[in-house]
């Protein structure tokens, strides 16, 4: 007897099909080589995430995963590239804490880190290490703040541009501690960086992965940590709150995501396989050893913690006045 409903007859073939359709992708995914688009020069915290990332993607999934630095516009320029790829799930963003501030800094931007991009996998957080050369004569935050204020505006600070991790940690140490510091934007955090062990710049706030070991070797000297409680990586520093600027926190962040509209079963694969990596003890360790913690996130809860930094991050912009210079 024939169906009384034949919709559900073809509702049923619908969903099977589609069923079908993402186990296939699922399976197939990767077919060749995937893009990791670092919009930032190599060296810095950016870059080294999504190497880390890559190499391990690549053992576990069998096809490269390759990173490929596209600098300039303060991040802007790569991060548009990949918004703008086929949402095919072979053109990635390595993204960062400057994805969520550059919304405040930009007006015009024309990308969203929410509306133009699938969330992947919230990947590591990392504090912040403030350090300084060691030809300039301060040996704690209150010793810096003092010659800050004695010396308006001839002391300056380093960042891998507008709207990075190091750039809005300095404008917001700048408004809590009410002194006038000089921004000096490059085009990533290892040249930045360079500058600061050469003596060209006075100080830098920088992600511990990057400072750390010359902080220990003597070529630079850390005065404190950014985040909320000391670091296990530096637990001899305080932390800048410690150090007598109240309510002062600032930690980088680094994640993956997709262009909208990848199929949700390429984006539910590679967050279950970061998950997993950063859950190897080999991994977690070697990252725990340079100060980050790892996340491994679901692509529900990078969402939602996306959406709490680019709403924390206007309110610090609208009260401080940060802006693009």
């Amino acid at each position: 007897m024939a169906s009384s409903y034949p919709f559900l007859k073809s509702s049923a073939l619908v969903a099977t099909s589609l069923l079908f359709t993402a186990g296939a992708v699922l399976a197939q995914y990767p077919e060749r080589s995937v893009r990791l688009v670092v919009p930032y020069a190599p060296g810095g915290g950016t870059d080294l995430t999504g190497r880390l990332a890559g190499q391990r993607l690549t053992e576990a999934l069998g096809k490269q995963f390759i990173v490929d630095n596209r600098t300039g516009g303060a991040g802007n320029i790569g991060t548009e590239l990949v918004a703008r790829a086929t949402p095919d799930g072979y053109t990635l963003l390595i993204a960062s804490l400057s994805n969520s501030v550059n919304v405040s800094l930009f007006p015009k931007l024309p990308i969203n880190p929410v509306t133009n991009f699938d969330p992947v996998s919230l990947l590591v957080t990392v504090p912040m290490m403030l350090v300084v050369h060691p030809s300039l004569p301060v040996k704690s935050i209150q010793d810096l703040v003092t010659l800050a204020k004695a010396r308006p505006g001839q002391l300056n600070y380093s960042s891998g541009g507008m709207g990075t991790a190091n750039h809005v940690a300095g404008e917001l140490f700048k408004y809590m501690a009410q002194v006038d510091i000089v921004h000096v934007p490059y085009k990533g955090g290892a040249p930045a960086l360079s500058d600061v062990i050469a003596g060209q710049i006075h100080l830098i706030f920088g992600t511990m992965t990057m400072t750390r070991d010359f902080a220990k070797s003597g070529r630079l000297r850390a005065l404190a940590t950014t985040g909320p409680k000391r670091s296990a990586a530096a637990p001899e520093l305080p932390t800048i709150t410690e150090a007598g600027v109240a309510g002062y926190e600032v930690g980088a962040w680094y994640g993956l995501l997709a262009p909208v509209g990848t199929p949700k079963p390429v984006v539910g694969k590679l967050s279950e396989e970061l998950a997993r990596i950063v859950r190897i003890p080999e991994v977690r360790a070697s990252l725990l050893a340079q100060g980050s913690e790892p996340a491994g996130s679901t692509p529900e809860e990078y969402a939602k913690f996306l959406r709490a930094e680019i709403d924390k991050w206007a309110r610090i912009a609208k009260a401080s006045g940060m802006r693009a210079d």
